[in-house]
């Protein structure tokens, strides 16, 4: 069947959800290490994460992250009927709805904000050894984290364009599929380096699982992705 690959990717990507889900109840205060007791402003004397934190700036950050990944999904789906791509487009949607739900959620028993006018986008990678605010360094984003550059109109590496996102909306058919598969592509990316971050440097157990569970299934769909661009003549931009 053309969607069992896609359901295989999202295999790993439910597990992290379903591990995350049983530890949640308990994330608020079950954070390895002693994650607050560096209080930044934020919430150490509870035993959360402080303000500005790696696990609550992951947090905000890829909620912001996977909305744009639910809302390119949602247009590709009226603008194609190509079977293979509106499932993997419903599936992305699906589990990035699902999981940033879990992250704002994660915020709320945190007792933290889901924005902070203050915090650059990512600045949290950034962080100074044991200072749990960001360093003086992560001011530069326009260089980008893990390898990828952000452009210029986009607020985090991987994330589109207002100018790409119209032009998804006005194409259709083949172009529509490829340059969703192609901006998706680039999207993973970003999310993969930004869910590697979170892996190694938030201690929050069940984020963390969830995080590296990201990874696993996002590298698994760019492959897909790959040979889907490929069926229809095309290649990743990068």
């Amino acid at each position: 069947m053309t969607r069992s690959p896609t359901n295989r990717t999202y295999w790993a990507a439910g597990t992290a959800v379903v591990l995350a889900a049983l530890f949640a109840a308990g994330a608020t205060f079950a954070t390895a290490d002693g994650a607050g007791s560096r209080d930044a402003g934020g919430s150490a004397a509870s035993g959360a994460p402080a303000l500005y934190s790696p696990d609550a700036g992951f947090a905000r950050d890829m909620s912001v992250h996977h909305q744009q990944a639910v809302e390119m999904s949602f247009i590709v789906r009226d603008r194609t009927q190509d079977e293979p791509v509106r499932g993997l487009a419903y599936d992305i949607a699906n589990t990035q709805a699902n999981q940033r739900g879990m992250l704002l959620g994660w915020l709320d028993l945190w007792g933290l904000p889901k924005v902070v006018a203050d915090e650059p986008p990512m600045s949290w990678m950034e962080m100074e050894m044991g200072t749990g605010s960001p360093s003086m360094g992560s001011m530069d984003h326009s260089a980008g984290h893990g390898g990828q550059a952000t452009k210029p109109g986009a607020l985090m590496p991987g994330m589109a364009t207002k100018e790409e996102l119209d032009q998804l909306r006005t194409s259709s058919g083949r172009d529509a599929e490829v340059l969703y598969l192609q901006l998706m592509t680039e999207h993973h990316k970003g999310g993969v380096a930004m869910a590697q971050g979170c892996a190694k440097q938030c201690r929050t157990p069940a984020e963390r699982a969830l995080a590296q569970g990201m990874v696993e299934a996002q590298q698994s769909e760019m492959k897909l992705m790959a040979d889907m661009l490929k069926e229809r003549g095309a290649a990743p931009r990068s």
